[in-house]
């Protein structure tokens, strides 16, 4: 039988709706890889490879690729990975580099459950205006037992990231364990990344994710 709908949703109201997606992908900018971001992707990406034994035939989704660093170093890896993005420019980079990379929402990903034996996120879910749904679909697209890794910047730091124009969810540490929690995620480490730009100290938020097959929704 198939599950009453509780809530009504008009013909107008989605479309107002996909005029704030639409938005959302005109204030997109292309992600020219820098120093830091290489590093750290380099340094994080290796590291989470090992903890989480990563199959060498496994699947791994790049979330929010850019112009395609992590996906560059996992294919010298001998990884398989797919990466997706809302950016022409990037998604052109990419695909120029001979990546499989799709243009998709973060939030709406396309992909049958169970897909991927990591989710790589590195800040990304910032830019999503419904984080909560945005990992409800990480989970889904996970394999049970599979993992997260989840990248995000600190807001108040002097870099002031929840000023950016497509920051729209730049949250304390405490709203995203509470979050990662409720979307069926064990948290099985964190760390605060903490460095000195020009601007001053900033900071990012780092975490190690396990889909819980006994949440979620």
């Amino acid at each position: 039988m198939e599950r009453e709908r509780s809530i009504p949703i008009s013909t107008e109201a989605f479309e107002r709706f996909r005029d704030v997606l639409e938005l959302t992908v005109a204030q997109t900018y292309p992600e020219v890889p820098s120093g830091l971001h290489q590093g750290v992707t380099a340094l994080m990406l290796d590291r989470i490879i090992t903890a989480c034994a990563v199959p060498r035939n496994g699947r791994i989704l790049d979330v929010g690729c850019g112009q395609g660093p992590a996906l560059d170093l996992l294919r010298d890896r001998g990884y398989r990975a797919v990466g997706i993005t809302i950016n022409a420019e990037d998604l052109r980079v990419c695909r120029d580099h001979g990546h499989e990379v799709y243009a998709m929402d973060q939030s709406f990903l396309e992909f049958p459950n169970g897909e991927f034996d990591l989710v790589w996120a590195r800040h990304c879910v910032e830019h999503s205006v419904m984080p909560f749904i945005t990992l409800l679909g990480f989970h889904r697209v996970l394999k049970d037992g599979a993992f997260l890794y989840l990248e995000v910047p600190s807001p108040d730091t002097a870099c002031h990231h929840e000023r950016n124009c497509n920051h729209y969810s730049t949250l304390t540490k405490s709203a995203w364990l509470a979050l990662l929690d409720r979307c069926g995620f064990r948290v099985m480490w964190e760390n605060d990344f903490v460095f000195q730009p020009e601007a001053g100290e900033d900071t990012y938020f780092m975490f190690v994710c396990r889909r819980d097959a006994a949440r979620g929704v």
